[in-house]
């Protein structure tokens, strides 16, 4: 018996050293996310711009049709994106890319697959105006939300002591805060990362490991494991033209330089198996075929079987606790409100 308690004590150190090592190797390429809101550079976060925020989040009347909002593409119930390939816009119009999830963007280096908006602000300033999505303009949203009584007081509590607080800027600012309370914390690998070796299992301690070994975290690190760099699609091997499509030069139409042709923003991994389908193009299903996909295209490699289970394990203790965000009741419309085109 004595003998038996010994080698069971010499066992389970064993693995709690292999935990040891497998979080020290992590926590030199990850982090956790944060429990608290995001300090946002240029636009201080409050309660009464997260709050109408919310209510800009939801309101289809900021669209052109007034059918479509922010919610439409970036829905909160199904990972911060929509449940097809790639958008459904104005007029019935698809868009060319997979809408990013709007979780945790506040930690991407910039917004957009090509990253040409450079914080949230920007980013939501593009799509109610473009013609295949919202197809909006600056004046209608900024004569949409000066109709409505309501609208006109949130934004003078939101924007205190400015002229003429409902502006098409701040209606970007009060986007870009609440967004940036769209973060979720509390997954079971930020558990692992701050010291509990339970919170993985062993083949999800094996896909981390794997993840490491193989390369994977060179591109996918940091707290949004990914979406703080930029890489081509193809490092190695090209994907298929259903995956890549030909006629996306992603980063280049954004730069005009040719070493960034096919380049996009590395996709941020954080609640991914949440999100499917998968890349810009949104053509891929299932989180293992991406996995294949990109040990091929990128790593140059074959993963196994096992690897590629172990991986897809591994990224499903990505997926954090999303935050309870109330549908609003919206502000009534008036009389001079723009009607739908």
């Amino acid at each position: 018996m004595k003998y038996r308690i010994i080698g069971l004590t010499i066992f389970m150190s064993a693995q709690a050293v292999s935990a040891a090592d497998l979080r020290t190797d992590a926590l030199a390429l990850f982090k956790s996310i944060p429990t608290d809101i995001p300090v946002v550079n240029g636009n201080p976060v409050t309660p009464e711009k997260v709050d109408l925020g919310r209510k800009l989040f939801f309101d289809p009347r900021l669209s052109a049709s007034q059918a479509l909002s922010c919610n439409s593409c970036h829905n909160l119930g199904t990972g911060g994106v929509d449940a097809g390939p790639t958008s459904i816009g104005h007029g019935w119009q698809r868009g060319a890319r997979r809408a990013p999830t709007v979780f945790n963007a506040v930690f991407n280096v910039a917004q957009f697959w090509d990253g040409r908006a450079e914080d949230l602000k920007a980013q939501a300033k593009g799509p109610m105006q473009n013609p295949i999505e919202m197809n909006a303009t600056a004046e209608q949203v900024v004569a949409t939300a000066k109709s409505m009584p309501v609208y006109v007081s949130d934004f003078g509590r939101a924007f205190p002591g400015e002229p003429d607080p409902v502006t098409f800027d701040n209606v970007a600012k009060a986007l870009e805060a609440f967004e940036a309370t769209l973060i979720t914390p509390g997954s079971r690998f930020d558990r692992f990362l701050g010291g509990n070796d339970t919170a993985l299992n062993d083949t999800e301690k094996a896909g981390l490991r794997v993840f490491m070994d193989k390369g994977c975290a060179s591109c996918h690190n940091g707290i949004n494991a990914g979406g703080d760099s930029y890489y081509p699609f193809g490092v190695v091997e090209k994907p298929g033209a259903a995956i890549l499509p030909p006629d996306d030069h992603g980063r280049f139409t954004v730069t005009q330089t040719a070493s960034d042709d096919y380049v996009f923003r590395v996709a941020p991994l954080r609640n991914v198996a949440l999100r499917a389908p998968y890349f810009h193009s949104g053509q891929v299903w299932n989180l293992e075929q991406a996995v294949a996909v990109m040990a091929t295209a990128q790593l140059g490699t074959q993963l196994t079987p096992k690897e590629i289970k172990d991986v897809t394990a591994f990224l499903g203790t990505l997926s954090g606790d999303p935050p309870r965000v109330e549908f609003p009741i919206l502000p009534v419309r008036t009389t001079t409100t723009p009607l739908p085109k």
